[in-house]
């Protein structure tokens, strides 16, 4: 938006002096103030617009790992890793998950203790455990995959996340929606003003971010894959948003 700068002149006129930016009137003892222009208001309006919309995912994120006891730490950690290669040969080769969607999560030995007032705080074996973070994108067999896993020997299965990789595509998406809400805005306080809203003079998104849907998955629900059922999972729908602020002429 421009601003016209009127040129300012000095005038001298009897009888009248201009004494910091007020001209005093000699004969009347009368004063009035001088404003430059560059103190009116510019004419905009200021309005944030919001875009949402709830797509199904496309692929799932899971936690799968083993825990085992022994004696030893070596003995667990031994254990251990003879279930783990078990369980990432039936993800490789029997599920056809590629290597670079297979990734250690978590990896710890430790030890467990037990306390008594006679013998104070001993170690009673030790636990190692190793959990694998797997990509997987065909959500309609999630549950299967579960369930194959647990024959595997995995007994560690802390959650499941859903997402999308398609993230600028939808972004694009979100972005059209939340202008479109910001010109609705912007024209409603306009036309209330009995103004109309003209070009757009800036543009800022705030925020942007797609809400993930994590199911919690218990060890307790692998009761059912002795049972010969398959483990029910349902993706759901996750929600993408984001948010702009927008500035308007006012005209």
């Amino acid at each position: 938006m421009k601003t016209w700068m009127k040129p300012v002149s000095a005038v001298l006129i009897a009888g009248t002096l201009l004494v910091g930016g007020t001209v005093m009137n000699g004969a009347l003892g009368l004063s009035q103030p001088v404003y430059a222009d560059s103190d009116v208001q510019k004419n905009v309006v200021n309005v944030t617009g919001t875009g949402e919309i709830s797509i199904k995912p496309d692929v799932a994120y899971l936690s799968i790992g083993v825990q085992t006891e022994a004696t030893t730490a070596k003995e667990a950690q031994s254990a251990n890793a003879a279930k783990v290669a078990k369980l990432n040969t039936l993800l490789k080769d029997t599920w056809k998950i590629d290597k670079k969607d297979i990734q250690t999560g978590q990896f710890y030995v430790q030890p467990n203790y037990t306390y008594s007032e006679k013998e104070g705080q001993k170690v009673k074996g030790y636990t190692a455990v190793h959990t694998l973070q797997v990509t997987y994108r065909d959500l309609d067999k999630v549950g299967q995959l579960l369930d194959g896993a647990s024959g595997a020997g995995a007994n560690v299965i802390n959650n499941i996340t859903f997402d999308t990789e398609k993230r600028d595509q939808f972004e694009e998406q979100v972005i059209q929606k939340a202008m479109a809400n910001a010109s609705m805005k912007a024209s409603a306080i306009a036309k209330a003003a009995n103004r109309q809203i003209g070009v757009v003079m800036s543009v800022t998104q705030s925020s942007n971010s797609v809400g993930v849907y994590t199911q919690n998955y218990l060890m307790k629900e692998m009761a059912t894959a002795d049972s010969g059922a398959s483990t029910q999972i349902e993706a759901g729908e996750i929600k993408v948003n984001t948010t702009v602020s927008v500035t308007y002429e006012l005209k």
